[in-house]
Order: C-alpha cells, then sequence, then structure tokens
C-alpha cells in the first residue's frame, strides 16, 4: 500500500515545483484523493490482519470465499487508487499530467509509466489478497 503513496506523492511532487496554477490545483486535489484512498486501503489492510493474525498480504489469498462482503471494498479502494473514472484520483492525476506535458513533451513518458506501474501494483494487490485457490488452513477460523 505504501509503493501506491510513492507514486501518488511524486505526482504532488511534480504538480507543487513546476508552480502553474493548473499543477497546484491538480496537486491538491490529488492529496485530498490520497487520503481517502489510501487510508481505505490501510483500514481494509488492518481489518485482514485483525481476521488472520497476518501482515502477509501474499498469505491471505482467497479472501473472497471467506469475507464477500470486503472484496467490494478491497475493489472500490483499488480502483480508486488506480484512478479510475469517475474517481478524484483521477482528476488530481490528469491535472498534473496535463502540466507536466505543457512544461515538457517527455514527461508524458515518465509519468505515464509510473501510473501505468501504480495501477498494475494496485490490481496485483487485489487479486492476490481476494482471488486465488482454497484458503490455507489457517484461514477456516475466520468469522466476519
Amino acid at each position: 500500500i505504501a509503493y501506491s503513496s510513492v507514486g501518488h506523492m511524486g505526482l504532488v511532487i511534480s504538480g507543487t515545483l513546476l508552480q502553474t496554477p493548473l499543477s497546484i490545483t491538480g496537486a491538491t486535489i490529488l492529496m485530498i484523493a490520497h487520503g481517502l484512498s489510501s487510508s481505505m486501503l490501510f483500514c481494509l489492510a488492518n481489518m485482514n490482519y485483525e481476521r488472520t493474525h497476518n501482515r502477509t498480504l501474499l498469505l491471505t489469498h482467497s479472501m473472497q470465499t471467506l469475507l464477500p462482503l470486503m472484496t467490494i471494498w478491497w475493489l472500490l479502494a483499488s480502483l480508486m487508487n488506480m484512478a479510475l473514472p469517475p474517481t478524484i484520483n483521477l482528476m488530481g492525476e490528469l491535472t498534473i499530467i496535463a502540466s507536466l506535458f505543457n512544461w515538457a513533451n517527455i514527461t508524458i513518458i515518465l509519468t505515464g509509466l509510473g501510473t501505468l506501474i501504480s495501477a498494475l501494483y494496485s490490481l496485483h494487490m487485489f487479486s492476490t489478497t481476494q482471488w486465488g485457490g482454497t484458503p490455507p488452513h489457517h484461514m477456516h477460523i475466520i468469522t466476519p
């Protein structure tokens, strides 16, 4: 979860350093959006920990079969973290990326690559915690 925070804060710093009205607006929007999405992800990770007594997300696979409602919350938080429409993350990221592109065209490659890596990480995090084979033997004692 903290890796996605690094990506978001990198965009915020880039937008802040440009010092244009559009980039400052985008940085402010992304800071608020990041506060909402990462707080939600950390809350869900803590809920996983309270049920499994394990902080390793790789060991908590196939939670979908045990806690289906929490899977919906993981999906919403992951989609918000990936900046899919109509989330506030998308507005902030697009505003900053447009400002960076106006400043130097080459930055579209770097920001696009960073956004892609962040989205892939969010998908990986969701899929490893919610999908998978049968739950490990220590997961059968979980109660919702």
